[in-house]
């Protein structure tokens, strides 16, 4: 089975995202959040089927998206995932934002 780690960036992004929305939607925040995680999930299924992030060109920093916003990881190992960043789509991703 695969391991699913979360980064403290990503989840601080998590939690920003809902923040943000939920000032206009409370429940539309509970929505989204909820949508990314279960997008997650699926990476633990299927590790490779994200697409990789142009802006690296890394086999291992990869990419799914979930409505305007890109769920970046890393596969570390055949076992491990790690969820990097939850980036919105309209924003410039800068290398350095990622290790």
């Amino acid at each position: 089975m695969v391991r699913l780690n979360w980064t403290i960036q990503a989840v601080n992004d998590l939690k920003n995202i809902s923040d943000y929305i939920s000032k206009d939607s409370k429940r539309y925040a509970s929505l989204l959040v909820r949508r990314i995680q279960n997008k997650t999930k699926f990476i633990k299924l299927q590790p490779d089927s994200g697409r990789i992030v142009v802006e690296f060109e890394r086999p291992d920093i990869r990419e799914l998206l979930e409505g305007n916003y890109r769920i970046i990881y890393r596969k570390v190992t055949s076992s491990q995932i790690e969820i990097i960043t939850i980036h919105h789509s309209a924003r410039r991703l800068k290398p350095p934002h990622l290790k």
